[in-house]
């Protein structure tokens, strides 16, 4: 009776034992597929996260747009993991085969990808704010709203007309989910750091302030196609600044009639009243009239010096200028450019 009941123990631990091992294969197995199977899908390759979305936003997302290939599992995962509490705006990378785990460490902590943000041949602020909303969080009109901010242009020591030649073109680096102030402030530090003291000197060389500097930089970009000939043109509007000739920069003409198809600048042009057409008001124009590039800004830091006053495209259309001193010389490559405008037949 005894060994009977001692058999009969012997199989109830051995069930027991074995319902323990079933029920912990279960629940590993469940910990594994919760947390480290593949589950990333290769549909995107980034996850954007808006600034007031919650969990279920994001759960909305994931499932609309298929990043994971097991919603269920996710949401079990990022329960245990307390993600609903930690939501992080952002833009971030996805790796197909990720596992939940590692998706919502990276997610939870905020570990988003950096934009590499480019900007470089902008005309105008609309163009910019447009670029930006394309590339970061905010849309166009907030960014609009805050380059057209003559209060926010003042406290940096701008007005509101060369605001603009704050944002020095070149490559940078934000969150996606930089704010219109971040990322305002931070265009004033890279200003900042631009304006080094070897450039304030030849600035001050130049007796312009920074601003000036960038709107004749600005002038400098739209006449050349071609950045070794800046310094030669650079220094042909400087001569013409200091002897208090009218710049007659056509660039500046086109700016004036915000007609950028002009391929011809005619008579009727010239006409326009602007403070920005430089064939009726003499000195430089209150603001920029595109973003100057880092090179049409140290073109004019660096001019080249000579005695030209004059230039006119060449007419063989290479993008290049004929430079001349003297009023005759200039009649002379004008008249052989208008000559090869009308062979083209470009009255416009």
């Amino acid at each position: 009776m005894k060994k009977k009941k001692k058999r009969l123990y012997i199989k109830i631990f051995l069930g027991l034992a074995l319902l323990a091992v079933m029920v912990g294969g279960v629940i590993a197995y469940r910990y594994y597929k919760g947390f480290f199977n593949p589950n990333v899908t290769s549909e995107e390759e980034y996850l954007y996260i808006y600034s007031h979305w919650d969990f279920e936003d994001v759960m909305t997302n994931i499932g609309e747009l298929h990043l994971v290939d097991d919603t269920t599992s996710f949401r079990w995962a990022a329960n245990k993991m307390d993600f609903p509490n930690r939501v992080k705006a952002g833009k971030y990378k996805l790796e197909p085969g990720m596992n939940n785990r590692t998706l919502i460490n990276k997610l939870g902590g905020g570990f988003q990808d950096p934009v590499k943000l480019r900007f470089e041949n902008i005309r105008l602020k609309e163009n910019l704010a447009a670029l930006l909303a394309n590339q970061l969080e905010p849309d166009s009109i907030a960014f609009i709203n805050l380059l057209n901010d003559d209060s926010l242009a003042s406290r940096y020591g701008f007005e509101g007309e060369n605001f603009f030649s704050m944002f020095i073109p070149n490559t940078y680096e934000f969150y996606w989910n930089t704010t219109p102030e971040g990322f305002i402030e931070r265009m004033h530090q890279e200003y900042e750091k631009f304006w080094n003291d070897q450039r304030k000197q030849k600035a001050t060389d130049l007796q312009l302030n920074y601003q000036e500097v960038s709107v004749l930089a600005s002038i400098v970009k739209g006449e050349a196609l071609h950045v070794d000939e800046m310094p030669t043109i650079a220094g042909l509007y400087i001569n013409r600044l200091r002897k208090s000739m009218l710049l007659q920069a056509d660039p500046t003409v086109i700016f004036a009639n915000n007609d950028f198809t002009i391929r011809r600048v005619l008579y009727r042009h010239l006409r326009t009243d602007s403070p920005y057409n430089t064939y009726l008001y003499r000195g430089l124009p209150p603001g920029p009239i595109m973003l100057p590039s880092i090179a049409s800004i140290d073109a004019v830091l660096n001019h080249q010096q000579h005695n030209y006053l004059y230039m006119c495209a060449k007419d063989d259309f290479s993008g290049y200028h004929n430079f001349a001193v003297t009023q005759a010389e200039h009649g002379v490559n004008a008249r052989k450019f208008q000559q090869a405008l009308n062979e083209r037949n470009i009255k416009r």
